[in-house]
């Protein structure tokens, strides 16, 4: 039970990491520095968020999903869920801070990516609403065990 519950931590974490990562690169396109020296390249920086945080976090909640699915976890469940409103929550944010971005910034990666990851959060959420229904099972009670000695 352990191994779920620690692998859906790191997965909730990611997913924070994911919204801070995209709403603090969408703030510096809106406001870059004057002195900017290194032009910044939006599509690199989204690609690699999107492999080191967002990507090993659905791995990571899928994993935890099908671990505890045998046996229906509450606090999964609700960190399930809690990731996936992290991801809508902060992409309908990012999508609000598209119209601030710099023309030059504005590629088709940056604007494909709020409205990607706000439809991928919605099964992430329903995923945590099925574990929820999934009632603890008890053990069955077995009568006639022929493994007890008594003949």
């Amino acid at each position: 039970m352990a191994l779920e519950k620690y692998t859906m931590i790191a997965g909730l974490a990611l997913f924070v990491f994911f919204v801070a990562e995209i709403i603090t690169l969408f703030n510096y396109m809106s406001t870059p520095p004057a002195d900017q020296f290194v032009a910044v390249e939006p599509e690199p920086k989204i690609f690699q968020f999107i492999s080191l945080s967002i990507a090993p976090a659905l791995i990571m909640t899928g994993m935890s999903f099908l671990l505890a699915k045998k046996y229906g976890s509450k606090h999964i469940a609700i960190a399930i869920i809690g990731g996936g409103l992290i991801v809508l929550c902060g992409m309908i944010y990012a999508n609000t801070m598209l119209e601030d971005i710099e023309e030059q910034y504005l590629v088709d990666t940056v604007k494909i990516t709020p409205p990607l990851f706000m439809g991928i959060s919605i099964p992430v959420i329903v995923l945590g609403f099925i574990l929820l229904r999934i009632k603890k099972q008890k053990p069955r009670k077995r009568y006639y065990d022929d493994s007890s000695g008594i003949v």
